[in-house]
């Protein structure tokens, strides 16, 4: 038998080498937990979708179309679904694409852009299938309105113009979008805010912000109002003077005499867009769509279309989302009665 002597500095090497080997294992360990914590997300690894058809109510080049190309090209761009399709399917605000997708619930794999513009259509058209046949799944995108007169007219604030529209509703003719459109909506709230019978307002609706721009210019009509890009360039150049912006706060690089804020902050109001799910999926394919959407809206594509588009960031998710969509719902329903546009279904 041979005696094997060890040192007193190789016992302390051996040791070292131990204490390396276990702390090296512990924060692979670590490192490990950390990983599945980032991925669980909202609970759970995420699992990508599988192929997924979103459906744009509305024509190719629409807002909707636009919002739907660009969720395809965030999904699909980090890796959160392995195949994406759009399609189109326009006509009468949205409800024409609503009606197709409502009656085929449980069905998985198929999305639906919703938005303010769908919300109002199901009101003004009476259609016998609304929002409630749908699963929210989460607000995307917004668009801040805008109040503008042209720089030689009066009035300097909101205050002013509605002051003049109470005292003689035919002697202000605002522009606008359609009848029914976010336009006319923020109008009408507007309108009850100030005391002012939304349907007295003499408000003359326009095929689109260019032909609002020409009467506004031309003197045909003493206001205007739009999706604040519509008037942004008029307004930064001097031609016409913002009073109002449909924000709780200043808008960078926009210039109005007062926010929705500095009247009353429930007046806070945009243009929104939504991705929508079949009604009667069930929850883990809901939690699913919420998650590629929260995940989506964290991506950096997701960010450059923002940006590209001069959108605004207006995400809200799952059961939140939900319940604010029945509170605007309320409140839209409120002001479309108001301005005699709402029609019974059926």
């Amino acid at each position: 038998m041979i005696d094997i002597v060890v040192t007193p500095k190789e016992a302390f090497m051996r040791i070292s080498r131990i204490l390396t080997a276990v702390t090296a294992a512990l924060l692979l360990a670590a490192c490990g937990n950390n990983t599945q914590s980032a991925d669980s997300g909202n609970g759970g690894d995420f699992k990508a979708l599988n192929r997924v058809e979103i459906i744009a109510p509305a024509a190719p080049g629409s807002g909707w179309d636009q919002t739907a190309r660009a969720v395809q090209a965030a999904l699909t761009a980090d890796d959160l679904a392995r195949s994406v399709d759009v399609k189109n399917v326009p006509g009468a605000s949205g409800t024409v694409a609503l009606a197709q997708v409502a009656p085929q619930k449980g069905k998985s794999d198929l999305l639906i852009a919703s938005g303010l513009a769908m919300m109002s259509g199901i009101i003004t058209n009476g259609t016998d299938v609304t929002l409630d046949d749908l699963t929210p799944i989460a607000r995307l995108i917004g668009e801040y309105e805008v109040i503008v007169v042209p720089k030689d007219v009066p009035f300097n604030n909101t205050d002013e113009l509605f002051a003049a529209i109470k005292a003689d509703p035919k002697s202000v003719a605002i522009a606008g979008g359609s009848a029914g459109s976010a336009d006319h909506i923020f109008i009408g709230l507007l309108a009850q805010h100030y005391g002012v019978k939304p349907a007295d307002v003499n408000y003359i609706p326009y095929s689109g912000g260019g032909e609002a721009t020409t009467a506004l210019l031309g003197g045909k009509v003493q206001a205007g109002v739009a999706g604040l890009n519509e008037f942004v360039e008029q307004m930064k150049n001097g031609n016409l003077k913002g009073l109002l912006v449909s924000s709780t706060e200043p808008i960078e690089g926009v210039t109005t005499a007062q926010t929705a804020g500095d009247i009353d902050p429930n007046l806070e109001f945009q243009n929104w867009r939504s991705i929508m799910a079949p009604g009667g999926i069930d929850d883990s394919l809901k939690s699913q769509y919420i998650d590629a959407m929260t995940r989506m809206h964290e991506s950096s594509a997701w960010m450059d279309a923002i940006e590209k588009n001069d959108w605004t960031d207006y995400f809200l998710a799952g059961d939140e989302f939900a319940t604010w969509l029945k509170e605007e719902n309320a409140r839209v329903q409120t002001v479309l009665n108001d301005l005699g546009l709402a029609k019974q279904a059926g």
